[in-house]
């Protein structure tokens, strides 16, 4: 193994639009390469289908009638590419590789590894990992769980676990005896999740995908859907067929927010593209709360010139709390001001607020670049201010869409993965299941990092996920797992976190969404949440990768009965058929009713939703206006607010290749894009490699190596992929209120290598 023979980095021109045949023939050399033409083929042609799997890649909603044969995009063909590989992780790939040589690979290295075939175990001081048997590994594990105090292990989840391993895994965790449930959300939507929750009181989104194609003003904030949700562009193309305008705020320009071909539409492919953005504003990284209260200042002006025909005050007086205390506030700040530190021309904030002020179906679309920061749910309790401003809630073709990453992890948080439950969930699982929950809350990410660094966390277990390479700090985090007695990680592929230990290791390989789950009763399916709130069932058809993979409902079950000796519960016939696990889903948590008859039907069926619907779940009933504050970060004159990012060859922390052809990089991911501007003050030029720098509380974090890539990014701002530069992000800085890593406003300096 190892990448012999690198080639070197190549910079070219950014591209001015996404999709098209570059789209095609990449889809078609990953799985093609990975799984063969006709293998891959026919698993590409399940991908989101009603009698098919749910894309393993990101949460983006499918049409729920007249599908597409091909209803998949680049980026889940990459994703389904790497499951159906055909490379083994096999005893003889463990025999010849120490973890100690596989540490120095890059994360791209070790995720073309291939499938894990077995379980396997690191035993204390061993330099390798050597098969063994699930019955020991389970007796292992339940050993050492009893053992504990319950508080004094970790159960953390990846999005991309079912709906029913999510809620067997919660249930076994509670009853086990803690709540310590720490999740993906913890890192990229839980400010999406607190803020909406504050506000109209649903951690979710508002909109169905339909919303999109009768709208009349999209805003993209904080996204780049080329790259992370493919498949959002299509909807955004039928929007602008449909005459709705788009609005992107966000600091760099990317492709496929410029003009997009769709690579299904052979029309597109030889006429002209479709132009996405109609107007960009290149905000300043995470002055979105700047620009922002700017807007909404001029809203109220134009209100007050022209009363009756800019808000919605019939809405505002009817449904909502706040607006006078907001509009107070406002004043406070001068707009000149505002607009400057925006970074955004005064010219262009003032031509989206004309079109905002003309619009009143308006739907607002947020990933990442506004979830990770301190003040991240500031950003998104400003959005709801807007929404609300205008009443564009509850109504066709407007409101909130917080674009989830993985494809269920919007479902694992509704099937009970959370360190902090509502009393009310935890009352619903007394009730049906005749045990105490837990009631204290449990770690989320960034406090099991912390708990583990300080010897709290005796076991770290994963249901998924590369929890490493997820998180800020990486060799802080690196050596807090290190410190456990037992690390455990459910994986279909081998990933960073299985190479840094605790005293024991073991990897257990679990069932991919692609393949083929048979129990007791036959063949079975799980379910997912997407983006919108559908609940819709998955069926893999693939021959598993190896013989010895188990599901992971099963991996729990087995799990439970190792470790919960005297458990009233019927593991194994929950098991036998997951028809069994979502009776207890039913009964347990509201929306589900009927849930093994309706999500049968083809596309399966929408959980409620209030504030679809224009009601609002908050203590009184409104939805609330809110103050925020300006973002108060400080950068000094030698440094710079670094972003971290994905290339488009990536998703989350899977590395599908090492290009990112829409910003022009290619045969690497080592780079830095900084400003024309800073790179002549700071005497930087194209190709010169820097460190990135970082220094909270007195501590120094350095990341190594990176390529300076010229590009139009604003002054002093900086980007670079992540989980690279995740080793400058400080694990004990976060969001307030949501615990959100800041990974998208974290102060470097460039530190120039001799």
């Amino acid at each position: 193994m190892g990448r012999k023979n690198k080639v070197s980095l190549k910079i070219s021109s950014p591209k001015s639009e996404a999709g098209g045949l570059a789209a095609v023939l990449s889809a078609a050399e990953h799985i093609f390469t990975e799984a063969g033409i006709v293998e891959g083929t026919r698993t590409l042609l399940k991908v989101n289908q009603f009698d098919g799997y749910d894309c393993p890649g990101c949460a983006w909603p499918d049409p729920d009638e007249g599908r597409s044969v091909v209803e998949f995009c680049e980026n889940g063909a990459k994703a389904v590419a790497e499951e159906a590989t055909t490379a083994r992780c096999d005893e003889a790939f463990f025999a010849r590789h120490s973890v100690e040589e596989m540490r120095l690979w890059d994360d791209y290295e070790i995720g073309k590894s291939g499938r894990i075939t077995r379980p396997f175990i690191r035993r204390e001081g061993a330099t390798h990992y050597e098969p063994v048997e699930w019955s020991e590994a389970f007796s292992y594990i339940g050993k050492k769980l009893r053992s504990l105090a319950p508080g004094e292990a970790v159960f953390y989840t990846s999005g991309r676990t079912s709906n029913e391993a999510a809620f067997l895994y919660q249930l076994f965790v509670r009853m086990y005896g803690t709540n310590n449930l720490p999740d993906c959300s913890n890192m990229c939507h839980e400010s999406s999740g607190v803020a909406l929750s504050e506000t109209l009181g649903i951690g979710k989104g508002s909109v169905k995908l339909d919303d999109f194609y009768c709208t009349e003003l999209i805003i993209i904030m904080g996204q780049n859907p080329g790259s992370n949700h493919p498949r959002m562009l299509s909807a955004l193309q039928q929007a602008k067929k449909n005459g709705a305008k788009i609005i992107t705020i966000n600091p760099l320009p990317e492709a496929g927010l410029i003009a997009f071909r769709h690579p299904q539409h052979p029309a597109d492919l030889i006429g002209k593209a479709t132009t996405i953005t109609d107007l960009w504003l290149p905000v300043k990284v995470n002055e979105d709360v700047s620009l922002l209260k700017a807007i909404l200042k001029i809203l109220l002006q134009k209100e007050e010139q022209n009363p009756g025909t800019v808000i919605d005050k019939e809405f505002i007086n009817t449904h909502t709390t706040g607006y006078d205390k907001l509009v107070k506030d406002l004043s406070r700040y001068d707009l000149h001001s505002l607009i400057a530190r925006s970074g955004v021309t005064p010219e262009k904030v003032y031509e989206a607020a004309e079109w905002i002020a003309q619009k009143k179906k308006i739907i607002v679309c947020w990933a990442m670049g506004l979830t990770q920061h301190k003040n991240a749910v500031d950003n998104i309790r400003e959005i709801v201010n807007l929404l609300l401003l205008k009443g564009s809630i509850g109504k066709p073709g407007a409101g909130t869409c917080p674009v989830r990453g993985h494809s269920n992890v919007q479902g694992d948080r509704t099937m009970g993965i959370w360190e902090n439950p509502k009393p009310e969930f935890l009352d619903s699982l007394k009730r049906v299941f005749g045990f105490e929950p837990p009631r204290k809350p449990g770690y989320n990410t960034v406090e099991t990092i912390k708990a583990m660094a300080e010897g709290k966390v005796k076991v770290f277990f994963a249901m998924g996920g590369n929890f490493l390479s997820a998180t800020p700090d990486t060799d802080f985090t690196s050596k807090a797992m290190e410190k456990c007695d037992l690390t455990v990680h459910v994986s279909t592929k081998l990933n960073r976190s299985h190479l840094h230990t605790g005293k024991t290791g073991i990897i257990l390989p679990c069932l991919g969404r692609t393949e083929t789950d048979v129990q007791a009763s036959g063949v079975q399916f799980v379910t997912v949440e997407n983006s919108t709130g559908v609940v819709h069932k998955s069926q893999g058809g693939k021959t598993p990768a190896s013989p010895h993979l188990l599901s992971e409902p099963k991996i729990i079950a087995e799990l439970a009965k190792a470790t919960l000796t005297d458990s009233s519960i019927d593991w194994d016939g929950l098991v036998s058929n997951y028809d069994n696990i979502r009776n207890l889903i039913e009964q347990t948590i509201p929306g589900f009713e009927n849930y093994n008859e309706r999500v049968r039907k083809p596309g399966g069926f929408y959980l409620p939703n209030a504030a679809r619907e224009g009601k609002f779940r908050t203590t009184d009933s409104l939805a609330h206006f809110t103050l925020n504050a300006l973002p108060d970060y400080h950068v000094a004159d030698d440094e710079f607010l670094l972003m971290t990012i994905r290339s488009h060859d990536q998703y989350n922390t899977t590395i599908y290749g090492m290009h990112d052809r829409y910003r022009g990089i290619y045969n690497g991911r080592n780079v830095v894009f900084v400003n024309t501007d800073d790179m002549k003050k700071h005497g930087l030029q194209q190709g010169d490699r820097v460190d990135l720098v970082s220094r909270y509380d007195g501590i120094e974090r350095r990341a190594r190596g990176f390529v300076v890539v010229p590009y139009q990014i604003p002054r002093q701002n900086i980007a670079a992929y992540f989980p690279e530069a995740n080793a400058v992000v400080p694990h004990n800085h976060a969001a307030r209120g949501s615990h959100t890593p800041i990974s998208k406003s974290v102060v470097v300096r460039l530190e120039k290598n001799a």
